[in-house]
């Protein structure tokens, strides 16, 4: 009878027997049906594919001051498992700091359960290149790219956001992302048993995105930005828009909105903040519309400057009883005076006499109910009734800037056709792409040479004594412009508000040949919500700093 022992030796080496013979159906089975898969999974661990990121276009002003680069960063990422488990308390601690990470969050992804994981996203060039020193093992740094805005809160709004991927962001940094988005490069790396490259080899070239330079002028774009900041402080608005621009070329040389927003932190700020309200923002223009009404009939033959009205105290049409915003008995004015005192009821005498349908018509032909065609994105087309929508009422309201919406760049399209002699144009934005220059657009005559000379010389009157901006007259220069008081509507209850307002201002200088337009719109401001108390006076501001600035002589 077999001893204890014997029995003992026997059941290991049936043991041993049936752990080999496992063995080997395990390696047969690895051979025959995973060796593919294995192969393939060698191949991946010594070779590598890495993109080279493009840097996208710069941004410029129109001196060349860079308003945004894109500058040499490093995307951070982790292999979990050749990280040791005795180091990844200490790793966490050494790259928390450089990840600008809390070091729980590290020591999370340095844990788990994928084979890679991203630590960062394009870490600027300074703490990466402290993290390659830090040579740890497991930790891998893939070349990127930073958009970065050096002029941190200048032009923001109208800069954007980038983003990786193709249509993201927002600003012209999306409008215009096919130009500024390069060709990213490929890199294809072979690395030996220890994951060191061995062989590096560029099979396909990065190719740069194109410059940009606008037709923006930082220096006025400051300028612009700090007068509506104190626009903010002073009257506590929901917000404020500035445009200038060059009427004789279409050219903006500046666009401001306010609040500012830190164009590095986009993210921080609120969303009404972020809008380019300028393209996105759509208001009801007020009395800065009767420019229009007095334009198109002047063109037409049915008024001159000299032309008179009788003005009652209030005018019914419809269902509307129209009074004037100041009170005043009956009298007689121009046409010229109706315009520099804002009189709602002489605008609506002139638009009767031309005609509601023949109205309309002017309305569209000043391109309102369309898009400018300004290289931003986000523009509203505005809410502008056709003649086959008028009620009865309506040519008692749509003349003198109520009933229909606009945004501040449709408005300031059309002051320049008056400001510059009747052309019609896109606004410019953009003056280079790729160092070559882009061409204006010829325009369209929508107003004679006249018609358009005679609105601006009437449009004097506001600034001179007694009319409704005399305020912000500039010393040795002749000023034109139009003041706006506007109801907002109420979104609950369909009807005009009583405590909210948009304040607005229309102006250019100098008079017969004007270089510059500047128009203010001011979101519900706080004490105070008439145009020429509100936003006069940053017109004044911006113009009596930018027309010596631009070489513009006094008179």
């Amino acid at each position: 009878m077999p001893s204890i022992t014997d029995r003992r030796i026997g059941l290991l080496f049936l043991v041993f027997v049936l752990a080999l013979g496992a063995a080997f159906l395990r390696a047969g089975w690895l051979g025959a049906v995973k060796a593919p898969a294995l192969k393939q999974a060698a191949a991946t661990q010594q070779i590598q594919t890495v993109t080279l990121p493009a840097p996208r276009g710069t941004i410029t002003d129109r001196t060349g001051a860079v308003l945004a680069l894109s500058e040499a960063a490093s995307d951070i990422s982790a292999t979990p498992y050749l990280v040791r488990p005795s180091e990844k308390n200490r790793t966490a601690a050494a790259l928390a700091p450089l990840l600008q990470q809390d070091e729980a969050d590290v020591l999370r992804k340095l844990n788990g359960d994928n084979g890679f994981v991203y630590l960062a996203r394009r870490v600027p060039a300074a703490r990466a290149n402290a993290i390659k020193r830090l040579g740890i093992e497991g930790v891998t740094l893939t070349p990127s790219t930073l958009r970065s805005y050096p002029r941190d809160w200048l032009a923001s709004q109208v800069l954007g956001s980038a983003s990786e991927e193709p249509g993201g962001g927002s600003g012209l940094e999306y409008g215009e992302d096919r130009v500024l988005r390069g060709q990213d490069g490929v890199r294809r790396i072979v690395n030996d048993a220890l994951g060191q490259a061995i062989s590096v080899k560029d099979e396909r070239p990065t190719v740069p995105g194109r410059d940009i330079q606008l037709t923006l002028d930082a220096g006025l774009q400051e300028k612009v930005e700090s007068v509506l900041e104190g626009v903010g402080k002073t009257y506590r608005p929901r917000g404020a828009t500035a445009i200038v621009m060059n009427p004789q070329t279409s050219e903006i040389l500046a666009l401001a909105n306010w609040p500012r927003v830190d164009a590095n932190d986009p993210g921080g700020a609120p969303a009404y903040a972020q809008q380019n309200r300028a393209v996105g923002m759509t208001f009801e223009p007020g009395s800065t519309f009767k420019a229009f009404t007095v334009a198109g009939a002047l063109d037409d033959g049915t008024a001159t400057p000299e032309k008179t009205y009788y003005l009652p105290t209030e005018l019914h049409i419809a269902d509307r009883i129209l009074h004037d915003d100041h009170a005043r008995g009956e009298e007689t004015a121009t046409v010229a005076q109706i315009l520099a005192e804002s009189s709602n009821i002489g605008a609506v005498r002139v638009a009767l006499d031309m005609g509601a349908r023949r109205f309309s018509q002017w309305v569209d032909r000043f391109g309102f109910g369309h898009r400018t065609g300004v290289s931003l994105p986000g523009e509203e087309i505005g809410l502008v009734p056709t003649y086959d929508d008028y009620s009865g009422s309506s040519i008692a309201n749509l003349p003198i800037g109520q009933g229909q919406a606009v945004t501040p760049m449709q408005m300031m399209q059309a002051y320049a056709a008056i400001a510059n002699g009747g052309v019609l144009r896109e606004p410019r934005m953009i003056e280079k792409v790729g160092g070559v220059a882009v061409p204006g657009a010829r325009g369209r005559r929508i107003l004679s040479q006249q018609s358009a000379a005679e609105v601006r010389e009437m449009l004097k009157g506001v600034l001179s004594a007694g009319g409704t901006a005399a305020e912000a007259a500039i010393p040795g220069y002749d000023l034109a412009g139009k003041t706006g008081t506007a109801n907002k509507v109420d979104a609950d209850t369909g009807e005009y508000s009583r405590s909210r307002y948009i304040a607005s201002f229309m102006g250019f200088a100098p008079v017969r040949d004007p270089k510059l337009l500047v128009s203010v719109v001011v979101d519900e401001p706080q004490g105070s919500i008439y145009g020429g108390q509100v936003a006069a006076p940053a017109f004044q501001k911006i113009a009596a700093w930018a027309l010596p600035y631009f070489g513009v002589q006094p008179n």
